[in-house]
């Protein structure tokens, strides 16, 4: 790393964390940091703390080097093998302290002549091998690379090109239905926003065989995993976490809380807003899909219902806000933290917290304003000035200026408050009432929580429960159930109470064989059902919140609402 003439004395810094919301010290993998000057000369330099390094004599300019172990896969880490390099470059390339906003040139050497590079900044075509540049340091950590003998594909869609960057086996995957998928994927959404903020969008996905998922979002491109075997038992795998991932485009990524600016990579950085910045983009990421005939509205309706169980399960539903579950996103790492009676996820609460204030919207507005119409309010507002939203205060101001309601009860009950959330009130709009029912369960004795695609580890065990009798044990990884990789948090769907399962764990590094014999119990599943005697208002209101009606609200805030 040269840097040009300046002070004497230059610190340089690696971050601790970027992009996921946990403190992670990329420097832990740094060793052997030294400088010189232009002559080759070496200078002093010394670590300040954890993180940062000090060069003296460096005026007249300085270098320098250093070596870094990279073997992280994922969409969130940076790993550099035989294979293939996967580059997030904030947990690689330090930064000169208070010059973030220098020119960045990254230069690749010594590839092997088969590998192209692969980033938002660059359309390689699958033949590019140069380095990269980028304004700022910022922007640059904002665009990782894929560098390997990876296969490419390119289409242009809307006046825009997309550029696909697949690191796989030939075999596990359909480039052209992947293909097809994002092409359905980007027209509707830039189409719901009415918005295209980019000439071209970079899609970087690894399907590799073991356990892997989930994506990363990026300015102007994304990075996703999936497991190969997920991909070959449902080739539209993919489909959800792509539509979740490119509406950050403008949902986190544009349309940005105040909270989280400015950028500062060496601490934690507090937010109560994550439940719509994350939950709420998971939200129109299933409306997309729907909207774009990659799912139908069954499917969509067993989702939400999925989910509202899932929120209903937990016991800390009662106890901990949509916005104290944002601000403590920092402890998403820890296992006992992530147990039921502990905390909930404002992934899943924002989720359903979207969905309510789209019915809310509709029902103040007489179906006029929806949660399109919000997200095209913000983006205005917000993205398109350079402005940052006051967090939740920002989304209520918008809600009511879009639809002309009044939404401070909202908020305060179901956002910053624990309320038990009144589904049939929000779904009657739309003819809909949750059902409950008690249902048989297998129980395996024990609860497992997991860290983004990390596999499950078991967090808690019930006492003399199968899990018990197995001799399973805290911090237990679980590798795979009946030879398949779990998917989720459902690690026995398809099995029945009294079923024996075959498990594959490991512990401590070593990897042995359990047999385990499902118990029974009670668990309450949620689905949704037409009320009686639905209306067709109630079924055209269906219509506009599902898409196959449109809502027509005025682009200027209703009569007395309150402006932003």
């Amino acid at each position: 790393m040269c840097l040009p003439a300046g002070a004497a004395e230059r610190d340089l810094q690696l971050p601790v964390w970027n992009a996921t919301y946990q403190v992670r010290d990329f420097a832990q993998f740094v060793r052997d940091v030294t400088a010189h000057d232009a002559q080759g000369r070496t200078l002093p330099i010394r670590s300040l703390d954890k993180t940062t390094w000090r060069i003296s004599g460096a005026a007249a300019g300085a270098c320098a080097e250093y070596d870094t172990a990279l073997d992280l896969p994922g969409p969130f880490g940076a790993q550099y093998n035989e294979h293939h390099a996967f580059l997030n470059w904030a947990m690689v390339l330090m930064y000169p302290v208070g010059q973030r906003g220098l020119p960045v040139n990254v230069a690749l050497e010594n590839l092997p002549a088969e590998w192209s590079v692969c980033s938002g900044f660059i359309e390689c075509m699958g033949v590019c091998r140069t380095g990269v540049d980028a304004p700022n340091y910022d922007t640059l950590v904002d665009s990782p690379a894929e560098i390997g003998n990876f296969k490419f594909a390119t289409f242009d869609q809307g006046g825009a090109r997309y550029n696909v960057a697949i690191d796989a086996d030939p075999a596990d995957y359909n480039l052209e239905s992947i293909v097809a998928t994002l092409r359905r994927i980007v027209a509707t959404e830039t189409a719901w926003m009415n918005d295209r903020p980019f000439d071209h969008y970079t899609f970087i996905y690894h399907f590799p065989r073991g356990p892997a998922g989930g994506g990363m979002e990026h300015a102007y491109s994304t990075a996703i995993d999936a497991s190969s075997e997920r991909l070959k038992r449902n080739p539209n795998a993919i489909a959800g976490v792509t539509a979740h991932e490119f509406f950050h485009l403008w949902n986190v990524k544009r349309i940005r809380p105040q909270s989280l600016e400015p950028i500062d990579y060496t601490k934690e950085q507090y937010t109560t807003a994550l439940w719509f910045s994350e939950g709420v983009t998971s939200t129109v990421g299933d409306y997309m899909l729907l909207r774009a005939g990659l799912t139908d509205e069954r499917a969509f309706l067993a989702r939400l219902a999925d989910a509202i169980q899932e929120l209903q399960s937990r016991p800390a539903h009662k106890t901990m806000s949509a916005e104290e579950s944002s601000l403590n996103t920092w402890f998403d790492k820890y296992p006992a933290y992530r147990l039921p009676e502990r905390s909930i996820n404002y992934y899943n609460k924002g989720e359903i917290l979207g969905v309510l204030l789209d019915l809310a919207m509709l029902e103040a507005s007489n179906g006029r304003a929806s949660l399109r119409e919000l997200f095209q309010y913000m983006n205005r507002e917000y993205a398109q000035k350079g402005r940052y939203f006051p967090d939740s205060d920002g989304v209520r101001q918008a809600a009511e200026a879009v639809s002309g309601g009044r939404f401070a009860d909202f908020f305060a009950r179901y956002v910053a408050g624990t309320d038990e959330i009144p589904y049939d009130d929000f779904f009657r709009s739309v003819g809909l009432r949750l059902e409950l029912r008690t249902v048989s369960s297998p129980d395996a004795g024990f609860t497992t929580t997991r860290n983004f695609s990390d596999p499950p580890v078991i967090s808690a065990i019930t006492p003399g429960g199968a899990a018990a009798q197995a001799g399973l044990a805290l911090g237990d990884i679980i590798v795979s159930v009946n030879d398949q990789q779990p998917q989720g948090d459902r690690l026995f769907t398809g099995n029945r109470p009294g079923d024996t399962v075959k498990m594959k764990i490991t512990r401590r590094g070593a990897t042995r064989e359990v047999h385990l014999k499902l118990g029974e119990r009670q668990t309450s599943d949620y689905r949704f059902v037409e009320v009686s005697g639905i209306t067709p208002q109630q079924r055209a209101r269906r219509d506009v919140w599902l898409g196959r009606a449109s809502a027509t609200a005025s682009a200027t805030p209703a009569t007395g609402a309150p402006a932003p």
